[in-house]
Formats: C-alpha cells, sequence, structure tokens
C-alpha cells in the first residue's frame, strides 16, 4: 500500500498529517482561534537509577473524558470544531497539543549520568496523536485489515520522518485502551513519544541484544521466535511473516509479543511484504484478547524497536499488548514487589493463557 499523505497547518502551527488510501481534496482550515502554546517541560536526572524523568506540568489541564458529541479526535461539524478540521478522515496524525516532549528552541545536547550537579535540562523530543479512524465507536482491533493497514504506513512514515530529528534517540508507537491504564480520550487513538534519551527498559534490553549478538553473531529476538516455533504451546496466532505468542516469562496476566520472523530493527524498516501481513494477525490476536472472557479488554500495546542510532542489528523489533485483567471482575494491580522494586509475580503461568487465548472461538 502507498498511502497519499497530505501535510496542513493548524490554527495554532501545528502540523497534521492526513493518510488516505487513495488522492482525497484535503484542504480543511482550522478555523478556531489561536491559543498560545505551552512551555517546553523539564526533565530531571533521578541519580538514585540514572533515569530521567520528565516534568510536564501543562498536562494537567488536557481533555479527561469528555462525551462523545465533545469528542476533539472526532472530525470537525457545524458546532464543534475539533483538533481534525476535515469533516472526515481515514487516519490522521498530528503533534500533541500539551506535549510530554516537545521540539527544543535551539540546539539540545544530553547531559551525561553524572551526579547531583547534573542540570535540568528541557524536555526536547516530539509527541504525536495518531487517530486509527473517525469513528468515534469502536477500537483498532475491530478496524477493516485495509483501514489496519493504513495505520501500519503511518507508523511506517512517522517512524522514518521523526528518526531525523537530531535530539532524537527512541521513538515508541503506543496506544492504550481503557479507563482501567488510564486512558483520556475513548476514540480510537494511539501516540508516538520521541525521547532525546533511550527509556529505562529499551536501554536495558538494548545492552541485552547487544551482549547476546556479541557472543552468539545471531540477534537475541531470532533465537527467541525459534524457540517458540519449537515449542508451539504458547504461539496464539501465525502467517508466513508474523509470530503472535505469549512471552515465555510473561509479567501480565495476559501478555502477547508479535513479532516478525524475519529480523527488522524497526517500523521503518518493514518491508511492504511484512507491512501487509501484519492486519491480518494483529486482528486475529486483539480479537481473541476480548473474547477471552467476552468482555473488552483494557491494554496497552507498545512497539518496541531499536533506537533511532544504535543496536541496529541486535534489538529486533515487536509489538508487546499486556493486560492488567485477570478476571472479569478482577485486575491485576501493581503492588508492593511490582511498583517498588521491580519484581513482578505471576499468578498463572504463559502456557495457561496461551492455551485460553487459542480457544477462543472466532
Amino acid at each position: 500500500m502507498k498511502a497519499v499523505r497530505t501535510d496542513l497547518k493548524m490554527a495554532d502551527g501545528r502540523t497534521i498529517y492526513y493518510f488516505d488510501q487513495s488522492p482525497q481534496t484535503r484542504n480543511a482550515v482550522d478555523k478556531r482561534e489561536v491559543e498560545e502554546r505551552p512551555e517546553l517541560g523539564q526533565m530531571r536526572l533521578d541519580v538514585l537509577t540514572n533515569e530521567w524523568i520528565s516534568m510536564a506540568a501543562h498536562r494537567q489541564t488536557r481533555a479527561f473524558l469528555p462525551p462523545k458529541e465533545l469528542c476533539p479526535l472526532c472530525p470537525t461539524k457545524p458546532g464543534l470544531d475539533t483538533e481534525i478540521a476535515d469533516s472526515n478522515y481515514q487516519v490522521v496524525v498530528f503533534e500533541n497539543r500539551s506535549p510530554s516532549f516537545a521540539n527544543p528552541n535551539g540546539a539540545f545536547t544530553l547531559a551525561q549520568y553524572a551526579n547531583l550537579k547534573t542540570p535540568v535540562l528541557s524536555a526536547a523530543g516530539h509527541c504525536e496523536v495518531i487517530c486509527f479512524t473517525d469513528h468515534h465507536e469502536g477500537c483498532f482491533g475491530q478496524l477493516p485489515l485495509s483501514q489496519i493497514r493504513l495505520v501500519m504506513e503511518a507508523w511506517r512514515d512517522r517512524v522514518k520522518e521523526i528518526s531525523k530529528m537530531p535530539y532524537v534517540q527512541h521513538i515508541a508507537p503506543f496506544e492504550n485502551r481503557g479507563e482501567e491504564v488510564g486512558v483520556t480520550l475513548n476514540h480510537p487513538h494511539g501516540q508516538i513519544y520521541a525521547y532525546p534519551f533511550i527509556p529505562p527498559r529499551t536501554e536495558k534490553m538494548v545492552a541485552i541484544a547487544e551482549q547476546y549478538l556479541a557472543s552468539n553473531a545471531r540477534p537475541l529476538i531470532s533465537d527467541v521466535i525459534e524457540r517458540e516455533i519449537k515449542d508451539e504451546v504458547r504461539i496464539i496466532a501465525q502467517n508466513d511473516h508474523w509470530l503472535a505468542y505469549v512471552p515465555f516469562a510473561s509479567r501480565y496476566p495476559y501478555e502477547i509479543h508479535v513479532s516478525p520472523k524475519s529480523f527488522v530493527p524497526d517500523l521503518a524498516e518493514l518491508s511492504d511484504e511484512q507491512a501487509d501481513a501484519y492486519p491480518e494477525i494483529a486482528k486475529e490476536v486483539l480479537l481473541r484478547l476480548d473474547g477471552v472472557f467476552g468482555i473488552e479488554m483494557a491494554y496497552i500495546a507498545a512497539w518496541h524497536q531499536a533506537p533511532v542510532r544504535s543496536a541496529r542489528k541486535s534489538f529486533g523489533l515487536h509489538w508487546q499488548i499486556t493486560s492488567i485483567r485477570r478476571q472479569p471482575g478482577k485486575l491485576k494491580y501493581l503492588a508492593g514487589s511490582e511498583s517498588a522494586l521491580g519484581a513482578f509475580i505471576m499468578d498463572m503461568k504463559p502456557e495457561q493463557s496461551a492455551e485460553q487465548l487459542r480457544a477462543v472461538k472466532l
């Protein structure tokens, strides 16, 4: 699929990108009054862990669960001017109105991990919102295959373009679904965060992947996939290009990894054949997740990919879906061991949840 992208300016100077499956006339003007953009947030170093923490106080005023008729992600209609000026769209991406990270004013240099004298830095980076459809109801897994494919094309496009920003080190597209995981807008959408540093979990995974490649001359993710295919018991779905499985040491009651069978460092490097094969397995996995208890499962779906300028041969792309629901009326809360110490304890084996997911009749 070759998506047609149209770039327009929003009233406050942000850019909105329309992605269409075929040429469309996109010239709607954002007629809202210009509002002042929030100031750039701060990054402070937690010297106990050597982790950067972003301070974005302006996000306290962002929209919180507005009713459908006031949804800012729906198309503009008479009486309601939204973030999307057009009266319809297929997929749109635009700069976040209340970003955790934003384009810096002038040059930006990341301070090296140091000590109590490490300076406070501007929260340089980039944050975008991606709307999967102009329909307010529904969810990503219920979209037509062609629509999921268009979303994939938008992800590929944005990762490729954002990677050119000199201050960006890592890009993470993700989706939060369900109020249980903190969703503030119910319209089907995701976000793309571009960090000026490598996030802590990614940093740890990169170090392990680099060490494994040096010792085995193969990417770790490739051998993980080989083990899953050999063991079979944790596989949920697969096709010629993708494998979906519950990881051997899952952290959540329902956790699914979806990986390309052939090593790829990031979304931008996916082949057209891999991208074409993604919608089928993505839809099946999410429908199986909803089918476990016959209810819409809250989840976080995040793309893990190689940093922009490092570990390109060792760190493999994969899509991680985690749900905190363990029974219809019960959630797995991250309590003392998980939240305070980062040591996860699972109440069920991965093989059990994989069996439940496979048993769902679609």
